[in-house]
C-alpha cells in the first residue's frame, strides 16, 4: 500500500494510459515539444535538417530488420515518426517567426502592398491588413486617415503607399499586456499610419481562396445589414455567425467576460454544433447507415466548409469546423463520437500548418475547453441521475458549464487576473437561449434572402422573424448586463504565474482522479500541486519589492500613480509641485508659469517631470532647478519632446522620454 502511494511513475502511468487510448495525442506531444522549445535550442537550419534525417532513419530501418528482432526494434517506427514530425515543425514555426521579424530601414519608403483582411473602424483611422509584395514580404499593420477612398477598400484590392513603417513595441509600463508579443504572433511585422494623400490603389484586385472568402464575409455583412436589425443586434449576430467582432462595443464585450460567458461571442463548437444539428435533421431522410449515412455524412461536411468560406475562413470558425469534420468522419468509421483522439487531431493538424496559434490565447481557450468537457463531464454526470427527462437536460446543461470551467478556470487567472463569480447561473440561462438565437435566425435569412428576389413573400414575414430575433438578442444582452451588475460578479486582481497555473491544472486533474478511482496516489499528488500552488502564492503576495512611484507611458495623457503587487494605486498629484518621496526632491510642472521666472536664487531638484505643455524654456527651467533627470510624459507633444530631448542631450542632462523608452519607475 505505502509502495503505491509514493509510487513516482505514477502520472506517467495516467499519461501513458490517456495516450495509448488517443494515437494522435502521440504525434502531438512532439509538435507541442518543439514549438515550446524551439526559443532554447540553437537557431541553426541544420538542426531541424538533421533530426529529420535521423528521424527517416528510423522509419527506414523499421521495415528492414528480420522477423527475429522484429519486437525488440517496434520503437524504431515510433521514435522516427516523433523525431520527424518534432523537426519538422521545428523548421516550420522558426520559418513563421522569421517572417515576422523587422527589417525595414525605420525611414519612409514606397511600398506596394495586397489587402488581407476587412479594414476595421478605429477612433480616427481604418486598421488594415497587408502583405508587402515588394520590397519586403512582410505582413504589416496600416492604419489609414480615414477617407471615402479608404472605406472603400477590399480585401484582394492592391495599393501603393509611402510610410514610416514601425516595429510593434509596448507602452513599456509595469504589469502590462505583451502587445507587440500578441501582433507578432498573429504574423505582423511592423505597422504604419498613412495619411490620405500618401497612398493609392494601383486598380488591381488579386484572387486566392482565402481573400475571395474574406469579400463573400463582406457580403453576408451586408446581407445581415440590409435585414434592418438594430445596431447592438447586427453587431450581435456578425460576432456569433461570422467571428467578426468589429462592430461589438467594448460595453458588451465586458459584459460578457465578466459574466463568464465570452465563449458566447466567439464561434465555437457550441454554435457549429447547432448547425450540424440542423443540417442532419434537414439530411435524416438519407438514414442512418449504408450508403445514405456516408452521403448525409459528406454533405454535411461539405455544407460545414461552405459556412467557413462565407465566414471568411476566420481561424475561430476553422478550428470549430476542422473539430466537426473530423468528427463527421468518426461518425462514417463507426468509431466513438468526439473523442480526446478527434480533438487530439484536430490540434495537430492546426499547429502542423500554423503553429504560432499554440500561443493564441483563443486557442488555447477552445481547445482547453472541450478538452475539459471529455473529462470532467463523464465524471460528474455520474454523480448524480435525475429520474426526469427536464430534470435530466438542467443537469447535463449543469455539468457542462462547470466542467468546461474546471479546465480554463487557472488560464482565466493567468490571462486575465479575473474571474467571474455567477458562471453558473449565467451559462444555464444563455446557453439554451443562445441556441434558440440561431434557430430563429435561420428562417429571418431565409425569408429576407427570398424577399430581396421574390415579391410573394409577405413583408410581414421577415418583419416577424427580425422581430423575434432581436427580442431573443436584446433579452441575452440584458441578462449578461444583468449578471455584470450583480454584487461581487467579478473577482479581479488574482493574477498568477505560469508555474501557479501548471500547479493549479495538475491539482484540478489529479483530484478528479482521485474523485472518480478513490485511490490515494493521485489524492497525494493533487494535494502535493496544491501545496506547492500556495506556496507560489504565498511568495508572490510577499513584499519582495518595495512599492514604486511610476510615471505610465499612457496615449497621449498624464498618468503617475503608485504601483505596488501588481496593482496600480491612483494617488493626488499636482500639476505644478512637489511629489511625495521619502529620499527624492520631485518636482512636476504642467504649464509655461517658470519660464520667465527671474531669481538669482536656484531650487535644485533630482528629478523633473514636465507635463502637457509644449513650449517649456529647457534652458530657464535647467538653470533655476539643476535636475538630475527630466522625465518627459506622454502627454508632451512629439514636436516637443524631441526638442527638449535634443536639447538635454546637448546640455548633457539626462531625460527620459516615457513614449519612446517606457514607463519610468522609482522606488520609495
Amino acid at each position: 500500500m505505502i509502495r503505491q502511494m509514493y509510487d513516482p511513475f505514477f502520472c506517467a502511468r495516467i499519461m501513458n494510459e490517456l495516450i495509448g487510448k488517443t494515437p494522435f495525442s502521440r504525434l502531438l506531444l512532439p509538435v507541442i515539444g518543439a514549438i515550446v522549445t524551439s526559443r532554447f535550442l540553437p537557431d541553426s537550419r541544420f538542426l531541424p535538417a538533421g533530426l529529420s534525417l535521423v528521424g527517416l532513419l528510423f522509419i527506414f530501418l523499421s521495415f528492414i530488420h528480420d522477423e527475429h528482432h522484429q519486437f525488440t526494434h517496434r520503437w524504431f517506427f515510433g521514435a522516427g515518426t516523433l523525431l520527424f514530425l518534432f523537426a519538422l515543425t521545428l523548421l516550420q514555426y522558426r520559418e513563421q517567426v522569421s517572417r515576422t521579424e523587422y527589417r525595414f530601414t525605420g525611414t519612409p519608403h514606397t511600398c506596394l502592398a495586397l489587402l488581407l483582411e476587412i479594414p476595421e473602424q478605429k477612433p480616427r483611422t481604418l486598421a488594415c491588413p497587408v502583405r508587402i509584395v515588394s520590397p519586403n514580404a512582410e505582413k504589416v499593420m496600416l492604419y489609414l486617415q480615414k477617407s471615402d477612398p479608404a472605406a472603400a477598400l477590399q480585401p484582394g484590392d492592391e495599393i501603393i503607399f509611402r510610410s514610416k513603417l514601425e516595429p510593434f513595441r509596448n507602452f513599456g509600463n509595469p504589469g502590462e499586456w505583451d502587445y507587440a508579443g500578441y501582433m507578432r504572433n498573429r504574423g505582423f511585422a511592423a505597422r504604419g499610419f498613412i495619411a490620405t494623400g500618401e497612398w493609392e490603389m494601383t486598380g488591381r484586385r488579386m484572387r486566392s481562396p482565402y481573400l475571395m472568402a474574406q469579400r463573400c464575409r463582406i457580403n453576408v455583412l451586408r446581407f445581415y445589414r440590409s435585414l434592418g436589425l438594430e445596431d447592438d443586434t447586427y453587431a450581435f449576430i456578425a460576432a456569433v455567425t461570422l467571428g467578426y467582432k468589429a462592430y461589438l462595443s467594448d460595453d458588451i464585450k465586458e459584459a460578457f467576460r465578466a459574466s463568464g460567458t465570452a465563449h458566447l461571442l466567439a464561434v465555437s463548437g457550441l454554435h457549429t454544433g447547432v448547425i450540424y444539428l440542423l443540417l442532419s435533421l434537414l439530411l435524416s431522410f438519407l438514414g442512418n447507415r449504408g450508403t445514405g449515412f456516408l452521403i448525409r455524412q459528406w454533405v454535411i461536411i461539405l455544407m460545414l466548409w461552405s459556412y467557413a468560406f462565407l465566414a471568411g475562413l476566420s481561424p475561430s470558425v476553422i478550428r470549430a469546423v476542422i473539430m466537426l469534420s473530423l468528427y463527421c468522419v468518426a461518425r462514417m468509421k463507426r468509431m466513438k463520437g468526439f473523442s480526446t483522439n478527434t480533438l487530439a487531431a484536430a490540434a495537430l493538424l492546426i499547429l502542423i500548418f500554423h503553429p504560432a496559434s499554440l500561443f493564441d490565447i483563443s486557442f488555447q481557450m477552445s481547445f482547453g475547453a472541450v478538452f475539459s468537457i471529455l473529462w470532467f463531464q463523464p465524471r460528474l454526470a455520474t454523480l448524480f441521475r435525475p429520474v426526469k427527462r427536464a430534470a435530466s437536460y438542467i443537469w447535463n446543461l449543469m455539468t457542462l458549464s462547470l466542467s468546461a470551467q474546471l479546465g480554463l478556470f487557472p488560464l482565466v487567472l493567468y490571462y486575465f487576473g479575473s474571474f467571474p463569480t455567477w458562471f453558473f447561473l449565467s451559462n444555464l440561462l444563455l446557453v439554451p437561449l443562445m441556441g434558440v438565437i440561431i434557430y430563429s435566425l435561420v428562417p429571418l435569412l431565409l425569408t429576407g434572402w427570398l424577399h430581396g428576389y421574390h415579391t410573394m413573400v409577405p413583408d410581414w414575414l421577415p418583419h416577424l422573424f427580425r422581430q423575434l430575433v432581436q427580442w431573443f438578442t436584446t433579452a441575452m444582452i440584458s441578462i449578461v448586463q444583468f449578471m455584470e451588475s450583480l454584487p461581487l460578479a467579478q473577482l479581479t486582481g488574482l493574477h498568477i504565474s505560469l508555474p501557479a497555473t501548471i500547479l493549479l491544472l495538475l491539482f484540478i486533474f489529479l483530484f478528479s482522479q482521485f474523485v472518480t478511482t478513490h485511490r490515494s496516489r493521485p489524492l497525494i499528488l493533487a494535494l502535493s500541486a496544491l501545496f506547492s500552488f500556495q506556496l507560489l502564492c504565498l511568495h508572490r503576495q510577499l513584499p519582495t519589492t518595495a512599492p514604486q512611484l511610476v510615471i505610465f507611458n499612457s496615449s497621449s495623457s498624464s498618468d503617475i500613480s503608485l504601483f505596488t503587487a501588481q496593482t496600480r494605486h491612483t494617488i493626488e498629484v499636482p500639476d505644478n509641485g512637489l511629489l511625495p518621496h521619502p529620499h527624492k526632491t520631485i518636482l512636476r510642472l504642467s504649464d509655461g508659469s517658470f519660464d520667465h521666472f527671474t531669481t538669482v536664487d536656484t531650487f535644485p531638484v533630482d528629478i523633473l517631470i514636465l507635463s502637457r505643455y509644449g513650449y517649456f524654456n529647457t534652458e530657464e527651467l535647467c538653470r533655476l532647478f539643476h535636475p538630475s533627470l527630466i522625465i518627459l510624459d506622454s502627454s508632451v507633444p512629439h514636436h516637443a519632446a524631441t526638442r527638449i530631448t535634443n536639447m538635454c542631450l546637448a546640455r548633457g542632462t539626462r531625460v527620459h522620454d516615457v513614449r519612446q523608452k517606457g514607463a519610468y519607475s522609482l522606488n520609495f
